[in-house]
């Protein structure tokens, strides 16, 4: 999840693993189109995508298989969601999930982030989540990591001022290199004071499949959440 593509648009990751069932293709046909954002056309209000009334929209990049997603637009039928997955089977997930819970208040892209985080108006997200994406382990790989300064400076663009940034990951070199690079940013302030503030997840945080997968592994996930400082333009 998350995968970053350089500067060029070309995308670190897979786009595709095992074959779609019927009904899983049927949805990219059917589905997807209704929901998918027109990058193509200039980005107006947020909440004027959505059927429904919502307060507020949030961003999740790179969303897996969808399932926090899901629950998060469960949880709070008021916000309006974003979700971005390159990944074809994860998309199929998301997508199934939007069916059979009939959820209206998510819209999609099929792509890269950083097609998004460009498109969108400055100061139009009150939240961006990136959780567990993928860590590229290797040093020779950290380029490929999609939190990089770009990246930090196009969602402090995107976040209103006091909008969160919540980061989540169960490799520890990777929650060193994001805090990294987000408190070097004038943008953002960490707003954790005691130690449970990054070794319990937040309120609310629904789990992943890849977060009970990592626990039974040993790993120990972290969480961070970073606030849009108030005065920097």
């Amino acid at each position: 999840m998350g995968a970053m593509p350089d500067r060029r648009g070309a995308f670190f990751g897979r786009r595709k693993g095992r074959r779609l069932r019927p009904q899983q293709a049927a949805l990219f046909d059917t589905l997807l189109p209704r929901l998918a954002l027109e990058l193509d056309l200039r980005a107006g209000t947020l909440e004027s995508l959505f059927p429904s009334p919502v307060d507020e929209v949030r961003l999740e990049i790179g969303f897996g298989g969808g399932e926090h997603l899901a629950r998060q637009a469960q949880m709070h039928p008021r916000v309006g969601f974003i979700g971005i997955e390159p990944f074809i089977n994860g998309m199929a997930k998301m997508l199934r999930a939007i069916a059979t819970q009939n959820l209206s208040n998510i819209r999609l892209h099929h792509g890269d982030a950083t097609e998004v985080l460009d498109w969108l108006p400055s100061a139009s997200l009150t939240r961006v989540d990136l959780i567990y994406p993928d860590p590229w382990p290797k040093p020779r790989h950290w380029k490929r990591r999609f939190v990089q300064e770009q990246s930090v400076c196009a969602i402090a663009r995107v976040l209103r001022p006091s909008g969160e940034f919540r980061f989540a990951t169960d490799i520890a070199d990777y929650a060193a290199w994001t805090l990294k690079h987000v408190i070097r940013s004038p943008g953002f302030d960490w707003t954790a004071k005691r130690p449970d503030d990054w070794r319990k997840p937040w309120p609310g945080f629904a789990g992943t499949r890849y977060e009970t997968k990592a626990k039974r592994a040993g790993r120990e996930p972290c969480y961070l959440v970073f606030r849009r400082t108030e005065h920097h333009a």
